[in-house]
């Protein structure tokens, strides 16, 4: 094996790595590996005050700008995913509030007992 040679690769003709081994075409050198594995690229159109906006918030954490956006993007999807308790609790304080007629508990529960205990119809 060569010493100097790249990942343990030995330096001859059949074993040769390519000879774009290990050139990154990222736009910062900071920008992590992940980045080659990405194959999909989203266009968003923003006024020059969003913008600016977004790449000061990048600026500060330190990060490029379409870093900053697809972290900002898993968090809104995130968010998206989870349930929205409050509009829960919402719910539910609405319902409570609500006064429909109900019968007694008990006979409401035999009602459904017997319901379960009684063959279906065919």
């Amino acid at each position: 094996m060569t010493v100097g040679a790249p990942n343990g690769w030995a330096l001859r003709p059949e074993h040769s790595p390519p000879s774009n081994f290990g050139v990154h075409r990222s736009t910062h050198a900071h920008e992590s590996d992940r980045l080659m594995c990405m194959s999909k690229r989203l266009q968003v159109l923003l006024d020059e005050d969003d913008l600016a906006e977004i790449q000061r918030l990048a600026k500060r954490r330190h990060q490029t700008t379409a870093a900053w956006v697809r972290d900002a993007l898993r968090v809104a999807r995130d968010m998206a995913s989870k349930p929205d308790t409050a509009r829960k609790l919402q719910a539910i304080e609405k319902a409570y509030q609500q006064s429909f007629p109900t019968g007694d508990i008990e006979q409401m529960l035999d009602e459904i007992e017997r319901g379960y205990l009684e063959p279906l119809p065919e």
